[in-house]
């Protein structure tokens, strides 16, 4: 695939700059896309960074309206199968313990890459986040503008706790090339979580024998209803999950982390659902 990937906004402290709160957007948008490109071009894929870092006022022009018109410019200069901008939200609401969540924006109901937001969607709700689905939206800029189908990924938000303790760029930047690929990039060399020291945790890799990927699991059963009322009842309380059957188990599992301590943080919210989970390492 030909994939134009892009960061929304100027830098921080410039002006046109993205959403502030416990983290800075302008600064995690371009930490996920720097490592979502890598990805794509480790799995092979052609790759164009159309990101702009001096949106600049002049004349009646804001700099926001300057950054949106330079992204749409480079954008539109390589045919691509694909154009993805890379956003994090802010205005939540966080008045409890559980995230805010993630969304995926296209232009019109019959995008053609509606399915793509799907699969984006789907993949970084399976870390965790709520999953506040795919979201049409005409005027958005540079989802109108761009010539490719075109997705605009609020990643999760800024100003919600629970989003900024499960949110970690690798695994952020991992979701999103697994819903626009179905592939899993197989290097190890991921960069560690912003702001945090972890150089004593696991690097991902993908289905390695010296992959670390910790999951959480809160079922194992032998008869398979059994294990999709589980599912049910976890998509009822708001966790996606998904089954796998193993030793004649179908077992319930929900996100897949290459840091522990995201995995520990989401066994704590279903232990706090009224979930019985044990984390496991797959």
């Amino acid at each position: 695939m030909i994939i134009n990937v892009h960061a929304g906004h100027n830098p921080d402290g410039k002006a046109g700059c993205g959403a502030v709160g416990i983290i800075r957007e302008s600064t995690e948008n371009r930490n996920v896309k720097n490592e979502v490109i890598r990805q794509l071009k480790a799995l092979g894929h052609t790759v164009y960074d159309c990101t702009v870092d001096d949106g600049a006022a002049h004349g009646s022009v804001t700099a926001a309206s300057d950054v949106l018109a330079k992204i749409v410019k480079k954008c539109n200069a390589h045919t691509a199968d694909l154009d993805v901008s890379i956003h994090f939200n802010a205005g939540a609401r966080d008045a409890d313990s559980s995230t805010t969540g993630t969304e995926v924006y296209i232009c019109t109901a019959d995008s053609k890459a509606k399915g793509t937001a799907q699969s984006i969607c789907n993949a970084i709700s399976a870390l965790g986040f709520k999953n506040r689905g795919v979201k049409v939206n005409g005027n958005l800029y540079v989802l109108r503008k761009t010539t490719a189908p075109a997705v605009l990924v609020e990643c999760c938000f800024v100003d919600d706790k629970d989003d900024v303790e499960l949110y970690n760029c690798a695994d952020m930047a991992s979701a999103i090339v697994y819903g626009i690929t179905g592939q899993k990039c197989q290097e190890s060399n991921k960069p560690s979580e912003t702001g945090k020291d972890t150089s004593a945790t696991p690097t991902d890799t993908t289905a390695t024998e010296q992959k670390v990927n910790y999951r959480v699991q809160v079922g194992a059963y032998s008869v398979r209803t059994n294990a999709e009322a589980m599912q049910k009842r976890l998509k009822a309380a708001g966790f996606d999950n998904f089954m796998v059957k193993n030793g004649g188990l179908y077992k319930i599992q929900v996100g897949a982390y290459s840091i522990k301590a995201n995995a520990e943080a989401m066994q704590k919210k279903l232990k706090a659902a009224g979930f019985d989970v044990i984390l496991v390492k797959a």
